[in-house]
Parts: C-alpha cells; sequence; structure tokens
C-alpha cells in the first residue's frame, strides 16, 4: 500500500470502534498527556488501541493542542519515520505537542529515541501502541526504565457495549467484545469478522516468531484450549494432543500471553501440603474468539459448556479492574477441591466461585474447604444466575451476585 491507500487503511483502522463508544480507560489515559513518560497501549489486535489514540488525539485538537499521529503499518508513515536517530528525533520534537505512534515495534531504535525525547526535556508527549508486549522488551529494553506508562488494552465490557442501543449480556455470550462488531449487522459478518481476527493473530503476530511448520501444530494447542478453557492446563496432554514437544507447548503459552491472547492463572498456595503449588488454567481473552475456535455460536441456554463461558465472562471483566497491588488466582487441593478464582488484595485473599443456576445460597464445597484451610478469610464472592443475596455463615459474609456484577466487582468491594 502506499499514498492514497495507505490513508484509507488508516481511515478504516480507526473507525473499527464508533467515536461514541467511551471506553472505561480513557480518562485515565487522557490524564497522561501531561505526564512526561511515554504512554505505551499494549493489548491483542483489533482490541481499540487504535482508536483510543484517535481518541485522544481528538480531544487533545479540542484543548487546542497540535498533534501528529504515525501509522507505522502505513509505509508513508512509516518512510517519514525510516532515517536515522537524529533525524527521527528532530521529527518527532518539531511536528508537534502530542505525538502518536501506532505499532511503534518498526521504528528502529524506539528505546533510545524515546529515551533522549525525554531527557531532551523538550515538550513532546508521545503515545505509542503495540499487539504484543515483547516490544516492551525488545524495543524499549532497560534504557527506558522508569520514563513509560504501559496499559493493557482488553476487548470491550459489557458495561462498555451499554453505550450501544441493543447491546446486552446475551450478545456478549455469543459474540464477545471486539470493538469491530459494532460495525457488523449479521451474523454472518460478525463470525466472519471474529475468523478474520484469528487468522490476523496467526499471520502477523505468530508467524514470525513460530517456524512455518509448526503453524499447524499452534493453531491445534489453540483449539485445545478453547475446548479445555478453565480446567488445567496439562502440558503433557496438550503435547501429545498436538503432536509437539511439551517444552513447545510451554513456549507457546507464554506466547499467547505476551500477545494477550491467553491468560495463564497460577494456582494459589501458601506451601501447605494437599494444594496444587505449580498448575496452572488458561482462559482465551475474548468468548467471541473462543467461540469462533470453537466454531459454536449457539446461545448459552443452549451450550454444554455454560459453565465455561461463565468463567470467561467473569475472568474477561475481573481482569480489566486488576490494580497493581492485586493477583488474579485460582485454588485446587489433590482432592480436586477447587474454587474458581482467588482475588488478592494486597495479598490477602477473596475467594470467588462461578455458578450457573442456584436453588438456594448455600456454600460451594470448594469454598468451604479453602475457608477450612485459610481461618482468617472471612470474605467470599458467587456469581450465579438466581440468587442476590448476602449471607453470613461461621462470621464469614458471602456475597451472591449476578455475573454482570464482576464487571464492578473490585470497584464494589474496595470501596
Amino acid at each position: 500500500m502506499n499514498g492514497k491507500n495507505d490513508w484509507h487503511y488508516s481511515l478504516a483502522c480507526a473507525r473499527i470502534v464508533p467515536m461514541d463508544i467511551k471506553r472505561l480507560v480513557f480518562d485515565k489515559l487522557y490524564v497522561e498527556i501531561s505526564a512526561p513518560e511515554v504512554s505505551i497501549l499494549l493489548g491483542a489486535r483489533q482490541t481499540g488501541k487504535t482508536t483510543l489514540m484517535r481518541q485522544i488525539e481528538t480531544k487533545a485538537k479540542k484543548s487546542g493542542l497540535s498533534v501528529a499521529f504515525y501509522n507505522l503499518e502505513s509505509s508513508a508513515d512509516l518512510a517519514r519515520l525510516n532515517g536515522n536517530n537524529e533525524e527521527i528525533f528532530r521529527i518527532l520534537t518539531s511536528d508537534a505537542e502530542v505525538i502518536f505512534i501506532d505499532e511503534f515495534r518498526y521504528l528502529k531504535n524506539a528505546s533510545k529515541i524515546f529515551k533522549e525525547i525525554i531527557d531532551s526535556k523538550k515538550k513532546v508527549k508521545i503515545y505509542a501502541s503495540g499487539s504484543s508486549s515483547l516490544e516492551i522488551h525488545k524495543h524499549l529494553k532497560e534504557s527506558l526504565a522508569g520514563r513509560f506508562r504501559k496499559t493493557i488494552i482488553h476487548p470491550l465490557t459489557v458495561e462498555e457495549l451499554k453505550q450501544i442501543p441493543q447491546k446486552n449480556r446475551e450478545s456478549f455470550f455469543k459474540w464477545g467484545g471486539m470493538p469491530g462488531l459494532v460495525h457488523r449487522n449479521t451474523d454472518i459478518d460478525k463470525m466472519d469478522l471474529l475468523e478474520n481476527i484469528v487468522s490476523t493473530y496467526i499471520t502477523k503476530d505468530i508467524k514470525g516468531i513460530v517456524k512455518e511448520e509448526n503453524i499447524r501444530a499452534f493453531n491445534a494447542m489453540m483449539y485445545a484450549l478453547a475446548q479445555n478453557q478453565g480446567s488445567l492446563t496439562v502440558v503433557s496432554s496438550i503435547a501429545r494432543e498436538c503432536g509437539i514437544a511439551e517444552s513447545t507447548v510451554a513456549s507457546y503459552l507464554d506466547i499467547m500471553s505476551h500477545t494477550y491472547v491467553c491468560h495463564q492463572i497460577a494456582s494459589y498456595s501458601t506451601n501447605l501440603a494437599n494444594e496444587l503449588k505449580k498448575s496452572k488454567k488458561c482462559y482465551l481473552y475474548d468468548i467471541g474468539i473462543r467461540n469462533s475456535l470453537l466454531k459454536d455460536f449457539r446461545s448459552i441456554d443452549k451450550r454444554e459448556d455454560k459453565g465455561s463461558i461463565y468463567e470467561g465472562y467473569v475472568l474477561q471483566h475481573l481482569i480489566t479492574q486488576i490494580a497493581p497491588n492485586m493477583e488474579l488466582r485460582f485454588w485446587r487441593t489433590k482432592k480436586d477441591l477447587e474454587v474458581d478464582f482467588i482475588l488478592l488484595i494486597n495479598r490477602q485473599p477473596i475467594p470467588i466461585e462461578v455458578k450457573s443456576t442456584l436453588n438456594e445460597a448455600v456454600m460451594p464445597r470448594g469454598m468451604k474447604s479453602f475457608f477450612m484451610a485459610y481461618p482468617h478469610v472471612k470474605r467470599g464472592i458467587v456469581f450465579n444466575e438466581t440468587i442476590n443475596e448476602q449471607i453470613v455463615i461461621n462470621n464469614r459474609t458471602i456475597d451472591f451476585l449476578p455475573h454482570e456484577k464482576a464487571s464492578l466487582l473490585i470497584e464494589t468491594i474496595t470501596e
């Protein structure tokens, strides 16, 4: 692509999400406009990073600031920033007060250039985006330590989708929260988009990392993870199923985590003998992407795997709220007693169970065992379809909440 085609491509990318959808993270990002550090937006492809930067650009313009936007997947923009370090430094410090660099991994010596701009005390703010945390390690390196702020951009939440008429929780269970779906009106169009996102991920993010002959095995592993979401991830089983070495599976899981398409949840343990200490569970980053891999878009009431869908839904909404003093884990014993998630806030655990339909507010068996193992813990959460009430058992408070309350859970419990 070049010339006009590049401009049209950039414009199309900028329109993936309509400008009237305000992301929950927008205010945080815009406040950073006055911070000297480089603001880095990371996340899986097509989660709305470009659009967020376009929204910040629009507001900055309205505030009277001069701006410049570079999409480095555009050959014209890449050519402009393809000179030596001194030339790029001159361009970025003279073009505008606020600079936006989309897919900054294509910028040679990005870490050195960003460092020089910050250390020069030039009044230039930089926002940069990328589809993999590998950019942080490869392009920013140690030279930018303390000089950048990282924000992970996730798919839309149900709270954000409420801004769009006729978007509800039921459609979320089917299609997920990828922003581009907002513009797709038919089921076929939505399926095509989700399939395209998976295909683009493989061809653009993975093909340069995974050997060509192993792409099929990587695809098979993605399907296996989708099928077994929420179960213990047994590397040896996946390796046998996909016909690859265990070390290769572990490497692929790390790649999927670093490209934000998979959340690996570690087990919680304080070295009690009967707990599983090194196990992990894996969840794909979006329900719609999982459904696309499984080729199953039935409504949730017709799905045999509704429990896994509910778990993925809760995780997808909890993960967007995790602060630096928080962590998500799960708990399981060698006797198969389990709690779906353990939310750690300042290292203090809160057990979280995810159920479908409950007939009464009864503490789940796994949670009861967790309380016995950790008697100092006094609170638990049970997400479910039917009960919304609070009970107190043995001086412990258990909140039974509808699944949609996951989107505001951490805000509620930390008030």
